[in-house]
């Protein structure tokens, strides 16, 4: 099977774990990969139009849409919401990924935008991401997760 083509969505308080999924994929001793759709540098603008183009163009080349969810990703509207509502709209496979580590959704840091929607939430870990962006498919109307024998599986 192909690698899933993935644009990870994050607030910039954030992209410090964006970067060590970048790490997982590079080292040979984590078995972590993905088509990596993000932009492949930083926009240095502040024409918000032009960097919502640019942004879409990269979403519409993915099948999935990861959302990194932190302390502060449930009140980022202004790219990481629609970013997410481009995701729903393409009818991305949508993960949500808690770095807090919980294992289910989080009310008080996700974005209600992919609540209910059928999307998957794991915590941020390589083995159970990995397992994700590999065998989900889009359940319907609901918040799912993984239940504890899949994490005994992977090792966890």
């Amino acid at each position: 099977m192909g690698l899933p083509r993935t644009f990870v969505g994050f607030s910039s308080t954030d992209i410090r774990y964006y970067r060590l999924m970048q790490a997982w994929k590079a080292n040979e001793h984590i078995d972590f990969n993905f088509a990596d759709c993000q932009l492949d540098q930083e926009i240095n603008s502040e024409d918000e139009t032009y960097i919502k183009r640019k942004c879409r163009e990269r979403i519409d080349m993915a099948g999935t849409f990861a959302a990194l969810i932190g302390q502060d990703t449930r009140s980022k509207h202004k790219y990481v919401r629609w970013e997410m509502e481009v995701a729903i709209e393409k009818k991305c496979r949508i993960i949500g990924i808690n770095i807090d580590k919980s294992r289910k959704v989080v009310d008080a840091t996700c974005p209600p935008i992919i609540r209910k929607i059928g999307a998957v939430f794991v915590p941020f870990s390589p083995k159970i991401v990995a397992y994700a962006l590999e065998n989900y498919k889009m359940g319907i109307n609901d918040d799912f997760h993984y239940e504890d024998q899949i994490y005994t599986q992977l090792g966890y």
